[in-house]
């Protein structure tokens, strides 16, 4: 390769010189670079999660790809400015790029290093491969605003005390048809204004719970969907048909922590680029403004383990789960208010939160009970496979964010012995357990309130979340004041605003 080429990639060295990369991802990068010659990978796209969960990043040629694992590949920190609707919510031009960081003034580049272990092939697109990156500021320092960061110091908190993560996703979204992508001039949008939505029909008929003719009716679409996902290796377990028109509800059996949580990512982003290719419009938008689509959740399976033991096992009848177990679920539930901002990080999310739902309204467990927040699996002595299903959260959640809130909640129940106290029989009708935030505005507030996750994941990431997420609440009360809408008005119905801010973009 010549000098040129490889200083035009990154930072010469980045990668070894300031010890990003382990023993173990150093291994997997000589396999991905033997893999991608032996299978003629051409491009790979180079992902990054941002804070809200969307996927940003570059496609990069082989070599300069080849190169970039060696180097990082430069990268714009600029995503941090932005909330949802790409707000411009910090002004990079400030000092400080209005983050109060030297390394963050005027728009300037950080690094993204490729995690090796995160490599994955793209089956839908020729010759084309996929891998998560972290973001380093150029003297080797983490970006404090990444949210595989964030996770990564969750995971990294648990293994000092000889504990793991595993997390089964079960998620569910919805498949509609695309009938015109509204691309005119006018519907366009601009920073802090979306575009419009684009029009879309039902993709089949609902309110037929699971019924497996409304599954054949998709077949076609969802046997191609099925190839592609296990094509690229995620433990695909199940598809179903859920409640609404055209509802979906995909499960995965179990993965390690970062590992589950980027498959949360890649599987989004892979629905939805296979459908569209297909004439088809999936959304993780957690309730359309559609007539009769009903709310979408992400249900989020998770146990610890000691070495390869699960260590949520009961050792007897008289408990649901181990005693770490139970603790760590005290501390799920004394902090479900504050978590919920990254569980639940939309406005529109909130529209789950209702009694008699099957969605949560307040802090409760319960053995096999779907009305409870937190739903314990097995709960029987010995039982292997005992652990929390926590049904709090929506589909378009930061998959990073949403598990290390679980961690860091759950590891706080162990250090306090948190009592979750006696599992609910009736989770709606508990006057005794905290409600949940019904919107964004109290979920913040929340946050604001508890400081386990200010000290957790640091002062600077949820103030950025914080500050953001009321940019997105301050333009959202903006459109209900220019229609005229009254908080039942909006209550009642699906708004303009959030279909045009969510339903493409998640």
């Amino acid at each position: 390769m010549s000098e040129a080429r490889e200083i035009s990639v990154g930072r010469r060295g980045f990668i070894e010189r300031h010890g990003l990369w382990d023993a173990e991802q150093q291994a997997a990068a000589a396999a991905v670079l033997a893999r991608m010659a032996d299978e003629g990978i051409k491009t790979v796209r180079l992902a990054f999660p941002d804070q809200h969960g969307i996927v940003r990043g570059k496609w990069l040629t082989s070599e300069a790809f080849a190169t970039s694992m060696r180097n990082g590949m430069d990268f714009a920190v600029s995503h941090y400015c932005w909330d949802t609707g790409q707000e411009i919510v910090f002004n990079p031009f400030s000092a400080g790029g209005g983050f109060g960081r030297s390394d963050m003034s005027g728009f300037p580049n950080a690094l993204l290093v490729p995690d090796p272990l995160s490599f994955r092939p793209v089956p839908w697109a020729q010759h084309a491969g996929w891998i998560v990156a972290d973001m380093y500021f150029h003297t080797g320092e983490p970006v404090p605003f990444a949210p595989r960061h964030v996770l990564r110091g969750a995971l990294d908190e648990l293994a000092r005390r000889g504990l793991g993560c595993v997390a089964g996703l079960e998620v569910e979204w919805y498949l509609t048809k695309l009938v015109d992508p509204m691309l005119e001039p006018d519907h366009l949008g601009a920073p802090g204004w979306p575009a419009t939505a684009p029009r879309v029909q039902a993709a089949g008929h609902g309110y037929q719970y699971q019924m497996d003719s409304h599954l054949d009716e998709l077949e076609p679409l969802l046997s191609v969907l099925t190839d592609h996902l296990r094509a690229a290796g995620l433990p695909l377990r199940s598809i179903e048909d859920e409640w609404g028109p055209g509802q979906l509800e995909f499960t995965f059996s179990p993965l390690e922590g970062m590992a589950a949580a980027d498959a949360m990512m890649f599987f989004r982003v892979a629905v939805k680029q296979i459908c569209r290719r297909l004439g088809y419009l999936a959304t993780f938008m957690c309730q359309p403004a559609i007539p009769h689509f009903y709310s979408s959740g992400w249900h989020l399976h998770q146990s610890l383990t000691e070495g390869t033991t699960n260590a949520f096992i009961p050792a007897s009848d008289e408990h649901a789960l181990s005693e770490i177990g139970m603790q760590y679920m005290g501390g799920l539930l004394n902090h479900a208010a504050a978590a919920s901002v990254f569980t639940t990080p939309t406005i529109n999310g909130y529209r789950r939160v209702k009694p008699f739902s099957l969605a949560p309204d307040r802090a409760t467990w319960g053995v096999n009970n779907r009305g409870a927040m937190l739903k314990v699996e097995g709960g029987v002595r010995g039982d292997p496979s005992a652990h929390i299903e926590n049904r709090i959260g929506e589909p378009a959640a930061t998959p990073y964010l949403y598990l290390a809130s679980q961690i860091v909640a759950g590891l706080d129940g162990i250090d306090s012995n948190a009592d979750p106290g006696a599992p609910s029989e009736t989770p709606y009708e508990e006057t005794s357990r905290p409600l949940l935030p019904t919107s964004l505005a109290d979920a913040v507030a929340a946050l604001e309130a508890d400081p386990i996750f200010m000290e957790k994941f640091g002062q600077e990431f949820v103030d950025l979340i914080v500050t953001l997420k009321k940019s997105e609440i301050k333009r959202y009360q903006a459109h209900l004041e220019a229609e005229k809408l009254t908080p039942e008005d909006a209550a009642n119905t699906v708004t303009e605003w959030e279909q045009h801010e969510y339903f493409e973009v998640f």
